[in-house]
């Protein structure tokens, strides 16, 4: 017996053992089982070193690649795979407020999955409690007040607008020539081209009974209505409203301008209109 177990009975030979060597008897009861994947390790066959000169070598070369490529690779589910972006404070949520905050136009949520490089899911999940902290909530606890933008699905896409209930101070504050109205002839023009679309300049000019060239050249430069295809027979350019149109005016889609009928003169009237001398 050793001199550390006469002097500490607790200790025996065994213990000593294992003290000057740091590790257990892996032949003992107490040895730790091996993992599976120390069992694949175990079960796989030698792989040979790589040649110096596979050209010397071409047996033991060819050997050593098909081991290589017959050795198990270790697969990672997709799950698993964490972006960089759900690592920064804020996550999905705060990184998609920063895109839409320099958006010049509506961003889709393929666009937005793209460029954070997370899933659809995990966006349309972010953009709903964006929506839902803008409009202001109320959690049984502490009443939420809306903010001053909010989050509004345009053209197919999505985009920060400032909120309406602020527009009077937000209309003295901006200024400049973006946000000079239209004139009379160019919104009528820009009415029936939204309403009749495609539709040619001369078209235009008969609904309103004058030349709309003017019009059309402000509309044009303000990016609210575009060319496209000509008219079959005649040849003629004709033109159709832009996602601009939709954005200036908050709509998702042309299905939802307001129907033109309570606008529209009763049919007695029209019929007065047309006996009168």
């Amino acid at each position: 017996m050793s001199d550390i177990t006469g002097v500490n009975p607790d200790f025996t030979d065994d213990d000593l053992a294992i003290l000057s060597t740091g590790a257990w008897n892996p032949e003992g009861d107490d040895a730790p089982a091996e993992t599976p994947e120390q069992q694949v390790e175990d079960s796989l066959p030698e792989i040979p070193e790589a040649p110096d000169n596979p050209w010397e070598q071409p047996e033991t070369a060819e050997s050593y690649a098909q081991q290589q490529q017959e050795k198990p690779r270790t697969e990672v589910k997709r799950s698993e795979i964490i972006s960089r972006v759900e690592l920064t404070p804020g996550g999905v949520k705060a990184a998609i407020e920063a895109i839409l905050a320099v958006a010049d136009a509506p961003v889709s949520v393929r666009e937005l999955s793209s460029a954070l490089i997370v899933s659809e899911y995990e966006v349309e999940k972010s953009l709903d409690e964006l929506y839902r902290e803008y409009n202001g909530y109320d959690d049984g606890q502490t009443v939420h007040e809306p903010r001053g933008f909010e989050l509004r699905r345009i053209a197919g896409g999505w985009k920060l607008y400032s909120r309406h209930d602020f527009s009077p101070w937000v209309q003295r504050f901006v200024v400049g020539d973006s946000t000079a109205k239209l004139p009379k002839t160019a919104m009528e023009t820009l009415t029936v081209v939204a309403y009749q679309q495609p539709v040619t300049r001369s078209y235009v000019a008969s609904v309103r009974g004058v030349n709309a060239d003017a019009a059309f050249r402000t509309l044009l430069k303000r990016g609210l209505i575009a060319e496209t295809i000509p008219e079959p027979e005649t040849g003629a350019h004709q033109y159709i409203t832009t996602d601009v149109f939709l954005q200036k005016l908050g709509l998702g889609s042309l299905q939802e301008l307001p129907a033109l009928a309570p606008y529209l003169p009763d049919i007695d009237d029209i019929e007065l209109a047309t006996e009168t001398p």
